[in-house]
């Protein structure tokens, strides 16, 4: 496959940083909400889920209706539930509270499965207005990156998720799942994040965190994740970003260059995204927002009818035993 134009330099040099020589911006409220950027990129540093999902919601409620935005981040090792699920169904609750493991539980605002997010897994954000949202096309941006990068068999399926076409250990070939995406759409912006599992050293471990020995016990509303087989790409976090900024700025031409912004740790000081890492760190959000469940056994019955209200939930639910 002939190469994208100008992107092999490009995959030589390093991500650029932050440098106010360059910038014409003091920080990234700023840049964020510049209504003459049309279109724009944003690479953080941090590994910080609750700080980079609360810049990705920044970026969604700041940055210009007319707009759009790509905004690239890796975490640190984290399971991430979609908003309208339960977490006593998706995750292993005892495993994840072991401190040894430093694994945190996280709860997006957007809707879909839950994932398992570290250092070699990649997310991207795609920040759009609401008239030229669509479910396929920034995944298929993100192939066209991957196929440059020597992913050839990569492909989006019916799902709207990524798949590459491999042989199974019977040499039958059949689709790995290396990309999945989950959507938040309001009536001016739209917002489609998705992962790559680049190189995860997580994968052979995922049924430890996602296992949830509760499950069986509960009958739930909400939403339920679809098991899928996974694998890594192989590639570095570093050309996997280079190629898809690249995509992005050859899909949207206004996109410069030269303006990439790198987003640092700081940002947590701008009081909105202060206020967002406090409300994705808190069991009020993590555990209250799941909707009405009930669990049961031979002999024990408890209905919890939270409706995604605090008044309805004791405090202890966070910590129940017998659901871990």
């Amino acid at each position: 496959m002939a190469p994208s134009r100008g992107l092999l330099p490009l995959l030589r040099t390093p991500i650029p940083i932050f440098n106010p020589k360059l910038r014409r911006y003091s920080h990234f409220a700023a840049a964020a909400t510049d209504s003459s950027q049309k279109a724009r990129v944003f690479i953080s540093k941090s590994q910080d889920p609750y700080l980079n999902l609360s810049i990705e919601h920044y970026l969604l409620q700041k940055s210009p209706a007319d707009s759009t935005i790509l905004f690239l981040y890796a975490n640190s090792p984290c399971v991430v539930i979609g908003r309208n699920q339960n977490p006593w169904i998706e995750v292993n609750l005892g495993v994840l509270r072991n401190e040894e493991l430093g694994v945190k539980l996280v709860r997006r605002r957007s809707g879909g499965g839950t994932v398992f997010h570290d250092e070699g897994n990649v997310n991207y954000s795609v920040i759009c207005p609401t008239p030229a949202f669509n479910r396929d096309k920034h995944a298929e941006m993100v192939v066209k990156a991957l196929k440059y990068l020597g992913t050839e068999k990569a492909r989006v399926n019916e799902r709207h998720d990524i798949v590459v076409d491999k042989e199974d250990k019977d040499a039958i070939l059949k689709p790995y799942k290396v990309s999945g995406s989950a959507y938040k759409i309001t009536r001016l912006r739209s917002l489609h994040h998705g992962t790559c599992l680049l190189s995860s050293p997580n994968l052979e471990s995922l049924s430890k965190y996602l296992r949830a020995p509760g499950k069986p016990f509960i009958k739930a509303r909400g939403v339920d994740s679809v098991s899928s087989p996974v694998t890594n790409v192989g590639i570095s976090n570093s050309k996997f970003m280079k190629a898809v900024a690249f995509e992005f700025e050859s899909m949207y031409p206004e996109a410069d260059r030269s303006q990439r912004f790198t987003v640092f740790e700081k940002e947590k000081e701008i009081p909105e995204i202060a206020k967002g890492v406090e409300e994705l760190m808190s069991d009020d959000w993590i555990y209250c927002q799941t909707p009405q469940f009930t669990f049961s056994t031979e002999n024990v019955a408890l209905s919890v009818i939270g409706q995604r209200t605090k008044s309805s939930w004791p405090s202890m639910w966070s910590g129940v035993s017998f659901l871990q």
